[in-house]
């Protein structure tokens, strides 16, 4: 049962059955549901740790983006074993994305916060989100975390220029025209995920 595996039972089932339902099975789905849950959640990390961390903003909004980044909310997705419970159409049955996963979460959360208020999503997240482990985060993937926190923060193009240089490559990350960030590796990939190490710590002083 879904409610079992969330930990939360709806007075509206409504509500649930609309958070996991997709565009692909019918008009009633979670599109909306999404969009709300999604500043929910944002909040609601943001916070726990305000309130709980005595950090500088640069590193909440880096551990933030980690709890609300679609691998994340996948992984909840899939803690949860909900891939049964999502209703699709023919062309979705297939394989369920990790943006869908993400979706599906950020609509239970504002389900649950329609049906029962801002304590009942606060408690939903904070027993499946682990929060209370915050400071044991590691995320070495810096690209993925710098593309999530641009986003987030900024509104403007992103890239990396990476050459081929005699001991190795070195790569430079560019906000629309201006460079941010410049760092040396020995193959291409390393470059870059150094390159945009030095750009979080830059732009978020962490």
């Amino acid at each position: 049962m879904v409610e079992q595996k969330i930990g939360y039972f709806f007075k509206n089932k409504s509500l649930l059955n609309r958070a996991l339902t997709h565009s692909s099975k019918s008009s009633e789905n979670y599109e909306r549901l999404e969009f709300l849950g999604d500043s929910i959640l944002d909040f609601l990390v943001g916070d726990y740790l305000y309130k709980n961390c005595e950090e500088n903003e640069g590193y909440l909004t880096v551990t933030r983006s980690h709890y609300v980044s679609e691998g994340f909310l996948a992984k909840i997705f899939d803690d949860l074993s909900l891939n049964d419970d999502i209703v699709l159409g023919k062309s979705m049955k297939d394989s369920i994305s990790k943006a869908v996963k993400g979706d599906v979460i950020e609509a239970i959360i504002a389900a649950i916060y329609l049906d029962g208020g801002i304590n009942s999503a606060r408690k939903f997240i904070q027993k499946h989100f682990d929060l209370k482990n915050f400071r044991y985060i590691q995320n070495d993937n810096y690209k993925s975390r710098l593309q999530e926190l641009v986003q987030a923060g900024f509104k403007c193009a992103i890239k990396y220029v990476t050459e081929r240089k005699e001991n190795g490559f070195e790569s430079s990350f560019y906000m629309d025209e201006d460079k941010i960030s410049t760092a040396v590796g020995s193959d291409k990939l390393s470059a870059e995920q150094e390159c945009a190490k030095l750009a979080i710590k830059k732009l978020f002083k962490v």
